[in-house]
């Protein structure tokens, strides 16, 4: 099932990745950036490191890699990355993810 039109429909962010990749819909308040992502491709997301961050899978799954220890994350999994903690993550195609960021600018909205 993908998200609902009303989510679908929210602005979409300049992410590094092209669109057929990943597309995104994204509710920005001043406190966090709450990013739901469609993947339409495999994704490699090379490591790095932010402010806080916490997320789902909601369909599909991914590997995900933080500070050094790797683990698979289904749907209904869960993590919570402290602010400045190394993650990579390799996104399956086909599933949907949310992300919310403690940075409410993580990412810009497309105009």
């Amino acid at each position: 099932m993908p998200y609902p039109n009303f989510i679908q429909d929210q602005p979409s962010l300049d992410i590094p990745f092209p669109e057929d990749a990943v597309s995104t819909s994204a509710v920005r308040s001043d406190g966090a950036l709450v990013v739901f992502l469609h993947v339409h491709k495999d994704v490699e997301i090379p490591e790095h490191q932010h402010g806080a961050q916490w997320g789902t899978v909601v369909r599909g799954g991914l590997e995900l890699t933080v500070d050094g220890r790797t683990r698979q994350c289904v749907p209904g999994d869960s993590w919570d990355i402290p602010a400045g903690t190394p993650h990579a993550a390799k996104l399956k195609a086909g599933s949907l993810v949310i992300d919310v960021f403690e940075e409410p600018d993580r990412y810009p909205l497309k105009p």
